[in-house]
């Protein structure tokens, strides 16, 4: 087991994230904890290509698109600012809505973006978490601890 205080949780989160269709991965040594980049073209060590199978390495796939929306959605309707829930939720329909709720949030409502920078961070740090949890590189007790240390923010 690795001890989660010397895991880099924001750099699995970001990993988790990480929508792009390009030529590269996120993976974790299990032995370490620590995330490297992988490349086909550069390796892990930015010069070297080396196939990810050769690789004793745990690869860490981004959590479907539709977790980070329900974020979204979640955030434009926890807000007590009516007219900024509408304005979030309206631009949070179909296509292209990770773009219209970033553009409507930081140009028409700047004041509420620590507050939504606040639960997408707690909440993709909790899954980074969970993550690790599922791959059994810490404990229960571990992830236990770190969701009920991480809760999400109160909304304004």
């Amino acid at each position: 087991m690795l001890d989660l205080a010397g895991i880099d949780v924001e750099e699995i989160a970001t990993a988790l994230a990480d929508q792009t269709d390009y030529e590269h991965r996120w993976l974790l040594d299990p032995r370490t904890g620590q995330v490297v980049f992988w490349t086909s073209d550069t390796g892990i060590d930015g010069e070297n290509p080396v196939e990810i199978d050769e690789l004793d390495l745990i690869p860490i796939d981004p959590i479907p698109s539709y977790v980070w929306y329900q974020d979204m959605a979640d955030f434009a309707e926890g807000i007590s600012d009516e007219a900024a829930s509408r304005g979030l939720a309206r631009a949070l329909q179909g296509r292209g809505a990770f773009r219209r709720f970033k553009d409507e949030l930081y140009e028409h409502h700047p004041e509420l973006v620590p507050a939504w920078q606040a639960l997408r961070d707690s909440r993709a740090q909790r899954r980074a978490v969970e993550w690790l949890l599922d791959h059994a590189l810490i404990d229960d007790d571990a992830a236990d601890k770190f969701a009920a240390d991480h809760p999400d923010p109160a909304l304004p």
